[in-house]
């Protein structure tokens, strides 16, 4: 038998009675969280089917070849029945398949006759792909006209450019208009308060730019203060649009040499930031990695020598051009590697759940395509998993909006206090043990030392400890006068829980957070260690102002 969890048995119960027992549609929505677990649960009320027997076929169609790749897996694993892939140049199938939504439009007949002459069960993962009038949608809607069951598997229900998926009604204000009886939902913040996904932290970066122009004039730009133009600039074409604050952002920053990525520009300051977080969840899970979402392939090879240089270690790296990106993507799912940099390779539906840290720098600026990417990083890895999300992007209205609104689903009451690690797990044996320790006391296990990580500077080429402000050499602050166009880039802060909070009170608050922490842990209060567990360390300063200010 599958052991679901609770809400998948409630999920499964209803689409059975709705399905089956009711008859009046032959569609049930699944709108759950990314990484909830909708493909473990669509194999199992596939199975239930199977063995009742009700039908006599499966479907899957997925949006990438790597998950389909995972969900023929998963299939036979729960289901013991082989599901093989096939190509937009097959003409009969034979037996369960999963597919491609772009493989579709080219297998229509074949889907057709197989929907005919057996009873199938269609699963529709990612269904925001089958627009209705896209090609996608018009080649789903003829080819499974005739299916028995329909599933409809999604975490992000709404298209982005507001066009309606087939097969589902839709109300006035674009809203899915499925009757609730047809319909099983689970948001991220259920998800999180259950324990099936991590919580997520947003940190956001400013950058303040200086374009110098070839007649030594300067623009400022930052995510606050659009370029403002002169009459005569405002005619050269496409300057205002080349001026974008995010354009910048995403535009690698090099030495003088013109090869070598600058460790203090933009996209430096946030590797630094994601790399040191990183390290700290490391001591909880000592696999988990951090992905790069990059807008160009141009930014992702930079991004890969950025990290190189901060690192010490190559980066995997995926694209559509790249030969055997799904091997690759598959190969770093195995192993403790710390980061893989992607250019629309790894989004919905692809399952690596050591997954922790995100750097944000997309081509697409929706929330769809960031509530998937969202959706990589907070998959749980078990039962003991206690570890946190977090998300590195630009400050930038956009992106603070969609995170506000990711954050406001999740009650804060559910969630866990974001604490920098004070032990750390043997990877043997799973035991605790303190930071400091070089074997593990239970299994031997020797814990590997982390290599110090150097910066040069860039007036005299010393090397300086990469957290270094200043230059141990010759004085030179670090981040403080750049040559290129970059003024500053500085974290300026976070959100946490729907709470903006400034860069001063997040430092401060973590800086206290120890002492306090440990304070309160001595005391026995189990109510006083309830409420610090449920409040954010980076707030706790502003807790503090506000509190001396009322005595």
């Amino acid at each position: 038998m599958v052991k679901l969890r609770p809400w998948q048995e409630k999920a499964q119960e209803k689409a059975l009675k709705w399905l089956v027992d009711q008859g009046d549609d032959k569609h049930f929505l699944i709108n759950a969280a990314p990484g909830a677990g909708k493909t473990k649960l669509a194999c199992s009320i596939a199975k239930t089917l199977i063995d009742k027997n009700l039908i006599d076929r499966v479907i899957v169609i997925a949006p990438r070849v790597e998950v389909v790749k995972q969900w023929t897996k998963d299939f036979f694993d729960i289901t013991s029945r082989f599901m093989g892939k096939v190509a937009g140049s097959e003409i009969e199938i034979e037996y369960d398949v999963g597919v491609t939504w772009a493989a579709v439009q080219n297998l229509q007949d074949a889907f057709q006759a197989v929907c005919r002459s057996h009873r199938t069960l269609l699963i529709c993962d990612e269904h925001h792909h089958a627009a209705v009038s896209a090609a996608w949608g018009n080649s789903a809607d003829s080819a499974f006209a005739d299916a028995k069951y329909v599933l409809v598997l999604t975490g992000t229900p709404i298209r982005s450019d507001s066009k309606k998926s087939v097969w589902l009604a839709y109300d006035d204000l674009g809203a899915i208009d499925h009757p609730e009886g047809g319909i099983y939902t689970l948001s991220y913040g259920e998800a999180v308060d259950f324990g099936y996904c991590r919580p997520a932290t947003f940190h956001r970066h400013e950058g303040k730019f200086t374009v110098d122009l070839d007649d030594g004039e300067k623009i400022f730009v930052s995510s606050k203060h659009p370029a403002e133009l002169t009459p005569n600039l405002k005619r050269i074409p496409g300057l205002q649009r080349a001026l974008d604050f995010y354009k910048l952002a995403c535009a690698p920053q090099y030495e003088a040499d013109k090869t070598t990525p600058r460790l203090d520009g933009y996209q430096g300051t946030m590797v630094e930031w994601a790399s040191a977080k990183l390290a700290d969840l490391r001591h909880r899970m000592p696999n988990a990695g951090g992905l790069v979402i990059a807008p160009s392939i141009e930014m992702a090879n930079y991004m890969v020598k950025l990290i190189e240089l901060m690192e010490g270690e190559t980066p995997t790296l995926v694209h559509s051009q790249l030969p055997n990106a799904d091997n690759r993507i598959d190969s770093f799912r195995h192993t403790d590697k710390k980061w893989i940099v992607s250019v629309a390779m790894i989004s919905e539906g692809v399952d690596i759940h050591r997954l922790r840290v995100l750097i944000y720098l997309p081509s697409a600026l929706t929330e769809l395509a960031f509530r998937q990417a969202i959706g990589r990083v907070v998959r749980t890895n078990g039962p003991n998993d206690d570890t946190r999300a977090y998300v590195v992007m630009p400050s930038f209205d956009t992106l603070e909006t969609f995170a506000r609104r990711v954050e406001e689903e999740m009650p804060p009451h559910a969630l866990k206090d974001d604490e920098k690690p004070k032990t750390k797990k043997c990877p043997s044996c799973t035991t605790e043990a303190p930071l400091g320790a070089k074997f593990c006391d239970v299994c031997g296990f020797e814990f590997p030392k982390a290599p110090p990580k150097f910066k040069p500077c860039p007036s005299c080429s010393g090397l300086n400890q990469l957290s270094a402000t200043a230059c141990q050499h010759c004085g030179t602050v670090f981040g403080s006068d750049f040559s290129l166009s970059l003024d500053e880039a500085l974290r300026t802060g976070a959100i946490v829980r729907g709470m903006d909070i400034e860069e001063e009170d997040v430092q401060a608050g973590e800086a206290m957070a120890e002492s306090v922490r440990k304070v309160v842990m001595a005391s026995g209060d189990q109510k006083l260690i309830n409420v610090i567990s449920q409040l954010p360390e980076e707030s706790w300063a502003r807790l503090r102002k506000y509190l001396s200010e009322s005595e």
